[in-house]
């Protein structure tokens, strides 16, 4: 783990400090989103690239299949790509060539190597899908070296790099993105559509998580099994929140006319990684040295400025099928996820979900409707090649990207605020304002055009 890493102790002032109603916001300071005459606030508008040249940093798993979904988009050039494993960015470079594009640079000369190529490469973004705790440098060199930043998620793990973050792009006016792809899956973005058309009355709860037994990939000796697993030692808190609370904030305007106020959370005894340990490993693999101190189920409660509730929920280290927990109640309808489905006030039969096919003819979201997405090959069944799509789309045409530094801030500051109130016994703590009270007038998110 880098000096971005979390120590545990940290967590524990912290939490005494929270139950002093300590506020970790810098709500004293002015917002670059107030609107300026001159709308020199706007940074959100960059101007077109109608090509738009990428560095990649950290080709493995996940990172491979953005670079194909890359390579796959037109106006998009592959210009270089970054990883501590030579094997990887080669892999990439054949991907380049095979699907007829320049070969990319490979930059391998260590793990702070993508400072060499936010330095050194004529790029227009620099996209990160590395370990968690490298995020936040990758992002920050990028933006100082006039790039635009994406990663994957979390985009930090700490409120003050979040706070780095906004603040970096709000002095360069850079685009500082979390690609959050379940924003970006068939159902939620069903679920926006129909709230935006009335479907749902008012936005009134969510509930949602990440479960997934994560357990074998955990204790693998390859990919994320080399880095992943080590943060189970460090920090008892939601690990991994935005799969779930990304959609949610996406449904419920965070951000734009409401805004987290505080949360409060809590941990299940930490079971799972322990017993996988004991069954599994042979009896001198040094793994079994290991202490864990993150609970199986971490669960959150968030209550909006407004007054609406959401709650979030952390499950990786049990025997369990998959499942992205995702509830959202409005107040003439819900929709549960998972399978997922639908009711709405007046139905009929009364209390009886419908599935979502019986609505997808009607109220499929637009951008769900184009056969490039429907028929994508890599990524999730479609999600990550329509985030991918839409970022780039996005820089072509000198857009506001769908989802900006704040709301990367905001749903990533979870990590730490939810270890905060765990180690203090479940004490509220505030959320930060990171658009420092700008969300009372920004406009919500609209429904996107396909």
């Amino acid at each position: 783990m880098s000096d971005h890493s979390i120590s545990r102790r940290r967590f524990i002032e912290a939490g005494a400090l929270a139950s002093a109603a300590t506020t970790l916001g810098r709500n004293s300071e002015a917002s670059p989103l107030t609107p300026a005459p001159d709308g020199a606030g706007d940074f959100f508008r960059a101007a077109p690239i109608p090509l738009v040249r990428v560095g990649f940093v950290g080709c493995g798993l996940q990172g491979t299949e953005h670079i194909k979904n890359l390579l796959d988009i037109e106006g998009v050039e592959l210009r270089a790509v970054c990883d501590i494993v030579p094997e990887k960015t080669e892999r990439a470079q054949k991907l380049a060539k095979d699907a007829g594009k320049r070969e990319p640079r490979a930059f391998t000369r260590g793990p702070r190597d993508f400072e060499r190529l936010c330095a050194e490469e004529d790029l227009d973004l620099v996209y990160t899908a590395t370990p968690w705790e490298f995020h936040v440098p990758v992002m920050l060199a990028a933006m100082k070296n006039g790039k635009h930043a994406a990663t994957e998620v979390p985009a930090a793990q700490t409120v003050e790099d979040c706070w780095k973050l906004v603040e970096t792009a709000e002095k360069l006016r850079k685009h500082c993105v979390l690609m959050e792809n379940c924003c970006y899956d068939r159902p939620e973005l069903m679920v926006l559509h129909m709230l935006r058309k009335g479907l749902f009355g008012e936005a009134m709860h969510a509930e949602v998580g990440y479960q997934h037994d994560l357990r074998e990939i955990k204790f693998e000796t390859r990919d994320e099994g080399l880095w992943r697993r080590a943060h189970a030692t460090r920090l008892n808190a939601n690990l991994y929140p935005t799969h779930g609370l990304g959609p949610a904030a996406q449904a419920m305007g965070i951000n734009r006319g409401d805004q987290f106020d505080y949360l409060v959370a809590m941990a299940s005894p930490s079971r799972g990684l322990q017993d996988f340990q004991r069954e599994h490993l042979p009896e001198d693999d040094p793994r079994r040295k290991e202490r864990y101190v993150l609970g199986d189920v971490h669960t959150a409660m968030i209550k909006t400025k407004l007054g609406k509730t959401i709650y979030l929920v952390h499950d990786t280290n049990l025997p369990r099928p998959y499942a992205r927990y995702n509830v959202f109640q409005g107040s003439k309808g819900i929709y549960s996820g998972f399978p997922p489905r639908f009711y709405f006030d007046g139905q009929k039969p009364a209390h009886r979900y419908k599935a979502l096919e019986e609505f997808a003819a009607e109220w499929d979201h637009p951008l769900w409707k184009a056969d490039r997405v429907i028929n994508a090959k890599n990524g999730h069944g479609g999600m990550d090649f329509l985030e991918d799509l839409r970022l780039v789309e996005c820089l072509q045409q000198g857009l506001p990207t769908d989802f900006d530094v704040y709301d990367a801030a905001a749903w990533s500051c979870m990590v730490e605020l939810t270890a905060t109130s765990t180690a203090s016994r479940s004490k509220a703590v505030d959320v930060p304002d990171f658009t420092r009270g700008a969300w009372k007038s920004r406009p919500p998110l609209g429904i996107i055009g396909g």
